[in-house]
């Protein structure tokens, strides 16, 4: 009996330690599943998780600052502080940035709620940062008027100063700026670069700066005002390249936008053939003074690591003397029809033009681009070399040729001059082989389980002389459901998926289909995610019924269950539920009416969405799904670790069964819990952890655990009953002596039959008894209970756990 104590504490103690291990695990990794970074650590594993100070990333072997900050550890200022000029304040300014000041105009003005004055946070030739004079802007002179003054200014100087400083004041507040204000702003910066009016160096300058400041606005307000006046992006764009080439060696660098000119004598190249210009990678995402290159004399490429793109123009055939280029920090002036994609990856687009006016543009170019996305859920699949036709007002590939991928970079050349880019195709790869096989094989299974667990439940209710369960019915009807929608609904029949292998990638020069592309309204698929949100929020909540009834039945055994009890844990189990996904539509409908589908649902499959600009919080995957079951698995947690050490796995010295038997039937009724509290779907939360082999060995194991829990549940709480294996050694009898009557056989098989059935059914009563070691109730009539153990379980003999 002692050693029985022992290995029973012992056996209670590996699984207590263990549960104990996996909610600590859970609750220790949550804030990393919120928040999931999916960064390389640093070089060095006795590096700190600080190693990149001030909101730094490690990024391809280097820390990633945020715009304020700058160096190897992102430690170096790189932003001015709070600052007061006359009678303006301003916040702190990011280095090569213009602030708008905390002054507004006032309300009764034309620019109300604008900032009244801006101010330049800039870097001296010493390196040292400094704050220039604030520039005072009109309240009473607003964008419209201030392109009719431009548009009438025809070679005034002094007015085409002033409002070029008046415009860069009116867009510094990107807060401000909608697709109107965008359009007026592009047409009146359009005019100033307009090489016929004049504009003095420092009006353009500006104007540059006004430029990067409308690359800052939100894409949304900038595609509609694209389609509002195409015309007026491409004027700007047009006479942006030829202001490029008239920069005599000089360069213009503001964050979202850098320009830089060089000129030469095509008598003299010195033996050299070309002009290479070079954008290096930096330490954030803003372009800075340094971060580009020109160098007039070279014969080819030569990129290394800190490359991010080059572009080679070849002058040995051109009788040009100056050659421009622009480097965009983003896509968003150049609105493709073809080609759409939501991820932010590698939209820089250059632009090299030069001052040979004629029509021998025989000038040949060679780019290379980096590719650098390392997102684990994407993998790269094909890419284009396109430049801007500006007749289509397109992305175009005419002229341009793909020279493959050597070193990281992607290369590329093309025969004329233009603004170029490399449109990028990526494909999802966050599938494992053969896990939808799995999945789908296990969902399979538990559809058949959970269909003959209800049934077996509703046909055997008077035999049993119970009620039917109706928490177990109610809990198997809604996994049924959800098992049959993930199988025949969750796939997207308008998604858009490239071809599966890399090898297969295209190797012409084809624009390449968007890695996301906005489909048609699609109703069906909004439905089945609706649907599927639905039952499984109330298979969770069912699981957490289950955990509090099986408490009341099994700890508070003498005091009776609530009145009307199985109303309240119904109106709970399936109306709770259906409040939060209503709750969840109306929300999400009522901030977007007219795209809301794609804010409540992913387009790849029918599923809730995923956060988008890395915020979890605004994910309805976040807060109508995994905030709800991440509270009831944590209370189901609690009251399994409650029953097992109180009921299954409390000593009782009473017990006549063997040691090995009740052992046994302590494991299976623990595995019996475990399975309708749902305890493995803890595993869900390792699969979205950064470490690729942990999440891989997750998806598996919570794959197999998962989808087979309404065969798990048919196993456990079907099959193990007595009634269930009387009726199949019932049917196994009638099958035999069916098979035993067959008069067609030759003599000699009829005796072997015979000789094997009569074996078989003399194995029956073994078979019987083993079956009888697997009961999956806690309490059976094998056991003798104390009075004291009586009083405590209150589960009528032969039942299940409800």
């Amino acid at each position: 009996m002692a050693s029985r104590r022992v290995c029973d504490l012992r056996t209670l103690l590996a699984i207590v330690v263990g549960l104990l291990t996996t909610i600590v695990l859970g609750l220790g990794i949550w804030r990393a599943v919120v928040r999931i970074q999916r960064e390389t650590p640093p070089p060095s594993s006795s590096t700190s998780e600080d190693y990149c100070k001030n909101g730094g990333t490690w990024e391809n072997g280097r820390c990633h600052c945020p715009e304020d900050w700058k160096g190897l550890r992102c430690t170096i200022v790189n932003f001015c502080e709070n600052s007061t000029d006359r009678n303006f304040t301003f916040g702190k300014i990011a280095v090569g940035r213009y602030g708008p000041s905390l002054e507004t105009c006032g309300k009764d003005t034309l620019n109300a709620d604008t900032p009244r004055a801006t101010r330049l946070c800039n870097v001296t030739e010493d390196g040292e940062i400094e704050l220039q004079n604030a520039t005072e802007g009109n309240c009473n002179i607003n964008l419209n008027i201030l392109e009719d003054r431009i548009n009438n200014s025809s070679k005034n100087s002094s007015i085409i100063s002033t409002v070029s400083k008046e415009v860069q004041i009116l867009t510094s507040n990107i807060n401000n700026l909608n697709h109107e204000n965008i359009t007026s702003a592009t047409k009146v910066v359009g005019q100033i670069f307009n090489s016929s009016r004049n504009a003095p160096p420092e009006a353009k300058r500006v104007a540059v700066t006004t430029v990067s400041q409308l690359l800052n606005a939100s894409e949304e307000y900038i595609e509609a005002a694209v389609a509002k006046d195409e015309k007026a992006f491409s004027t700007l764009i047009t006479e942006m390249e030829k202001y490029s080439w008239s920069l005599d060696n000089n360069s213009v660098v503001d964050p979202n936008i850098a320009v830089q000119s060089v000129t030469s004598d095509p008598k003299d190249t010195g033996g050299s053939t070309g002009v290479l210009f070079t954008v290096q990678k930096g330490a954030s995402d803003s372009l800075l003074t340094g971060d580009t290159r020109v160098d007039p004399k070279e014969d080819s490429f030569h990129p290394n690591k800190m490359t991010e793109l080059q572009i080679w123009l070849n002058t040995s055939t051109s009788n040009a003397t100056s050659y421009g280029f622009i480097v965009y920090q983003n896509r968003k002036f150049f609105q493709s029809k073809t080609f759409k994609s939501q991820l932010d990856i590698n939209k820089r687009v250059i632009s090299s033009t030069t001052n040979n006016t004629g029509n021998n543009q025989s000038v040949s170019f060679k780019m290379a681009f980096q590719q650098q996305y390392e997102e684990k859920e994407l993998k790269f699949y094909s890419f284009a070399c396109v430049y801007w036709n500006f007749k289509k007002q397109d992305w175009d590939t005419e002229g341009c040729f793909k020279d493959g991928e050597r070193g990281g970079l992607l290369h590329c050349r093309c025969d004329h001059t233009s603004n170029f880019a490399v449109l990028m195709s990526y494909k999802r790869d966050h599938e494992y082989p053969g896990l939808k096989e799995l999945s789908t094989a296990g969902c399979a299974l538990s559809i058949t389980g959970l269909a003959l667990t209800i049934i077996f439940q509703i046909v055997t209710r008077k035999v049993r002389k119970t009620s039917v369960t109706w928490v177990l019915v109610s809990l198997c009807t809604s996994m049924l459901i959800f098992n049959l929608l993930f199988v025949f609904g969750i796939e997207n029949s308008n998604k858009n998926v490239p071809p599966k292998e890399n090898t297969d990638a295209p190797k012409e020069n084809t624009i390449p289909e968007g890695e996301i592309i906005k489909e048609p309204s699609n109703r069906r698929c909004t439905a089945a995610a609706a649907l599927l949100h639905y039952f499984l929020l109330v298979m969770f909540t069912w699981t957490g019924v289950s955990a509090v009834q099986l408490y009341f039945l099994l700890i508070r055994t003498m005091k009776p269950l609530p009145q009307r009890f199985t109303l309240y844990i119904s109106l709970i189990g399936w109306g709770v539920p259906a409040v939060v996904v209503a709750m969840t539509v109306g929300i999400i409908y009522s901030q977007n009416p007219s795209g809301w589908e794609l804010d409540y649902r992913r387009e790849e499959i029918c599923w809730l969405a995923d956060a988008k600009e890395n915020d979890d919080k605004k994910s309805p995957l976040y807060w109508s799904f995994i905030l709800p079951m991440t509270i009831i698995l944590t209370s189901n947690v609690a009251l399994f670790i409650f029953i097992m050490v109180k009921v299954v796995w409390k000593n009782n010295q009473n017990l006549t069964s063997t040691k090995k038997v009740s052992s046994l039937k302590k494991v299976f009724s623990t595995l019996s819990i475990a399975v309708i509290f749902g305890i493995t779907w803890i595993l869900g939360f390792f699969t979205l952890l950064s470490n690729e082999n942990i999440s891989k060995i997750s998806s598996y194991l919570f794959c197999i655990f998962n989808t087979t829990q309404g065969l798990q549940i048919f196993v456990l709480y079907t099959v193990r009953t007595k009634i269930f294996q009387n009726e199949a050694s019932k049917l196994l009898k009638s099958l035999s002596s069916s098979a035993g009557r067959v008069k067609l056989l030759p003599s000699a098989t009829r005796m072997r039959l015979r000789v094997r059935m009569y074996n078989m059914l003399r194995s029956f009563p073994a078979l019987n008894e083993r079956f009888r070691l697997l009961e999956p109730i806690v309490i059976t009539e094998e056991m003798t209970l104390s009075e004291s153990d009586q009083a405590s379980i209150s589960i009528s003999s032969g039942s299940q756990p409800s």
